[in-house]
């Protein structure tokens, strides 16, 4: 039995056992096993972050035993799920039929949470791979293109391209042709780690809706096959969004907007790279426009162009960055337009915060808590910055000594001007104002 392997893998939840049942198995497909070729592939299927079945509710059976196990069928059922070719109510009834044709231990243990995508066994895409790396069971790996830091980077020169930093959450937009002659359109958001959203259905169905206008209007063929649109997903909060799109029932995120910066043919999104250089692919955008703007709840991002060989373009960025924080936005990004698509993080993207200085006054001095008890943990601070009256805990950028001695000589310290550094000023949510991500910097002895 292929569920045999399910139930050797849970004997122990030792990373070492796992990963020992994982070489019997796949020794036992080069003898030749059976029920170690359809565990490995279907495993395959399961954790492969470009394969979904639409189906969350899968039937469990009680007593069968000494049934057909038609693994040809069962494989065919994955294929038809996975093209969309059986939806709603047809797949329910064909997995409910299916679920008979197999011994209940079969089908509850291994059948069923591989249409669940979710083995239940303590192992993961990583685990199977580092064992069957290089095999017919290796599992494609979901990524995208990455950012790095700017500061210090020989390649900030040239001409780049700079975006608003959203205050939101990395989404992957796949939308694919169904394997038929139907026309119909699957689309998928994931998080950039390849976790399935749940949660905008709203941005897959305007995007599906519109595929075979946006694929006309792209100018060519590569996306009619398939493509993906990168982006970032923004809501009323950072904070809000997220439990939105986690949230497994009740959610409210149909306010919610897809600012989409990039976009990658499919063949190419799964084989980690595309060589169209960055102004190709957002002239792509440029020629969809027209329809993403007839789209409630999609939008292309905004942008400027600069030189960064010349003393003009850095001022420009510069100002810039710091407009973009101004706005709300957490920085920017700065992209190379010559540059090709690649999975993986590079300098062709990066990104850019300015850190701007705060003078505030140190009102109180908190105790800290676990490794900081009997000292320091922060001090609070305020004070008026273009208008705004601040208060603010600044728990980070201390010494040791420095917080044992702030702390044995509190009264010293308060009533000292503290230069805090920070992102920017954030409203809180009763008015009040605060700083993101701030540190301590130094006290200032002329003030």
């Amino acid at each position: 039995m292929s569920a045999g392997w399910i139930h050797k893998l849970n004997e122990s939840d030792s990373r070492l056992h796992k990963e020992d049942v994982l070489k019997q198995a796949l020794e036992a497909c080069v003898l030749g096993s059976t029920n170690a070729i359809n565990f490995l592939t279907l495993a395959k299927i399961c954790y492969n972050p470009f394969v979904t079945f639409g189906v969350r509710k899968v039937p469990d059976t009680v007593g069968i035993t000494g049934a057909e196990n038609p693994w040809e069928d069962f494989n065919h059922l994955l294929h038809e799920l996975g093209q969309r070719a059986l939806t709603g109510n047809k797949a329910l009834e064909a997995i409910s039929a299916m679920s008979e044709r197999f011994d209940s231990d079969e089908w509850n243990t291994f059948c069923a949470a591989v249409i669940r995508r979710d083995l239940r066994c303590g192992v993961s895409s990583t685990t199977i791979n580092k064992i069957c790396k290089k095999t017919d069971y290796e599992i494609p790996i979901f990524g995208c293109q990455l950012a790095t830091n700017s500061e210090g980077r020989p390649e900030m020169k040239g001409i780049k391209r700079l975006e608003p930093k959203l205050d939101g959450v990395r989404m992957l937009l796949i939308a694919i042709p169904a394997d038929s002659n139907s026309g119909e359109i699957t689309t998928i958001c994931y998080s950039r780690n390849g976790k399935q959203f749940d949660n905008f259905t709203h941005i897959e169905d305007q995007v599906r809706d519109n595929f075979y206008k946006l694929v006309r209007k792209a100018g060519t063929s590569n996306l009619s096959m398939g493509f993906v649109m990168d982006g970032e997903v923004i809501g009323n909060s950072f904070q809000e969004l997220m439990r939105q799109a986690r949230r497994k029932t009740n959610a409210q995120a149909e306010d919610s907007v897809y600012n989409v910066f990039d976009i990658i043919p499919l063949q190419d999104f799964r084989r980690g790279y595309w060589n169209a250089q960055l102004d190709k692919r957002i002239k792509i955008l440029d020629d969809m426009r027209s329809v993403i703007d007839s789209m409630p709840n999609v939008e292309l991002l905004p942008h400027i162009m600069v030189d960064l060989d010349t003393a003009a373009g850095k001022d420009q960025l510069e100002r810039y960055a710091k407009d973009q924080v101004n706005l709300g936005f957490e920085g920017i990004m700065i992209k190379d337009m010559d540059a090709p698509y690649e999975c993986k993080r590079s300098t062709f993207w990066m990104k850019f915060k300015p850190v701007y200085d705060y003078d505030l006054t140190v009102i109180g001095v908190e105790e800290g808590t676990g490794k900081n008890q009997g000292r320091m943990g922060a001090l609070v601070c305020e004070g008026i910055d273009d208008g705004k009256h601040i208060t603010v805990n600044v728990g980070s950028g201390y010494t040791d000594v420095e917080r044992q001695s702030y702390w044995d000589y509190k009264e010293s310290v308060i009533g000292q001007t503290a230069v805090v550094m920070a992102d920017a000023i954030t409203q809180n949510q009763d008015g009040s104002y605060s700083l993101r991500f701030p540190r301590f910097k130094t006290f200032r002895d002329d003030k």
